[in-house]
C-alpha cells in the first residue's frame, strides 16, 4: 500500500501550556509529512518569524525532513523561506501563484467537492485536502460532512494525493485509506493527545494493519 501522509495542522489557540513551536518540533520529530502553519490572525511580521521558526526543527539532521507550508500567505511563505503555502477556497489560483513561486515550491489547496479537486489538479496543485469527511465542530460552516463515499468518488478520478480532513481519529484512518485518501491533515489529532510520537505511531500502524 502506499505511504501514509499525514499533514498537521496548527492552532495555537488551541494549546494550553506549551508553544507552538515546540509542538511543531514535536510532530516533525515524530514524523509527520506535512506541517501547515496556519495562524490567519499573526502579523505578516509574527509570521515570518514563527516559520524560521519551524524551518529550524524542520531541518535539522535527523528531523524527518518534514514539508513545512504557509496557510494563504505565499509572500510570508517566500519571504520566510518555507517549502510551500497552503491554499484555501478563496485564495489565489493555483496556476497564477505557479506563476511566480519556483519550481519546487509546494502547493496544497483546500477543497470541499469534485470540481474544486478538478480545479486545483488542473492548476498544478501539489496535494489536496478534502473535508470535512466527518462531521467537526470547526468545519460546521461548510455544511454537512461530506462522507467516506464523496472522498471515494473524489480519490477515485484524482491522481495527485488527497488527504482527508474533518473529524479525524485514530480509527478512522482505515475507512480513509480504503476510501482512497493517501493520508489525512488534522489539528487535534496531533494537539489532543499526550505523545505526538505515540499518536503518529499509532497513525502510522492503522496503514500497516490496512
Amino acid at each position: 500500500m502506499k505511504n501514509l501522509l499525514l499533514c498537521y495542522i496548527t492552532d495555537r489557540r488551541q494549546l494550553r501550556s506549551v508553544s507552538l513551536a515546540a509542538v511543531i518540533r514535536e510532530t516533525v520529530r515524530a514524523g509527520v509529512d506535512i506541517v501547515q502553519v496556519r495562524e490567519k490572525d499573526l502579523s505578516s511580521r509574527e509570521l515570518i518569524t514563527l516559520v524560521e521558526e519551524a524551518l529550524s526543527a524542520t531541518r535539522e539532521p535527523g528531523m524527518g525532513g518534514a514539508r513545512l507550508v504557509v496557510n494563504d500567505r505565499v509572500d510570508v511563505a517566500l519571504a520566510g523561506g518555507a517549502d510551500g503555502a497552503h491554499l484555501a477556497a478563496h485564495s489565489m489560483p493555483v496556476q497564477v501563484v505557479r506563476r511566480f513561486v519556483p519550481r519546487a515550491f509546494v502547493i496544497g489547496v483546500s477543497c470541499h467537492s469534485l470540481g474544486e479537486a478538478m480545479a486545483a489538479e488542473s492548476g498544478g496543485a501539489d496535494y489536496l485536502v478534502l473535508g470535512p469527511v466527518f462531521e467537526t465542530p470547526s468545519k460546521l460552516g461548510y455544511g454537512p460532512p461530506l462522507g467516506l463515499e464523496e472522498l471515494r468518488n473524489v480519490a477515485s478520478r484524482i491522481r495527485i494525493p488527497v488527504l482527508a480532513l474533518g473529524g479525524i481519529t485514530v480509527d478512522r484512518i482505515r475507512p480513509c485509506l480504503e476510501a482512497g485518501a493517501s493520508g489525512i491533515a488534522g489539528i487535534r489529532i496531533f494537539q489532543d493527545c499526550e505523545s505526538v510520537q505515540e499518536r503518529v505511531r499509532e497513525l502510522r500502524t492503522q496503514l500497516l494493519e490496512g
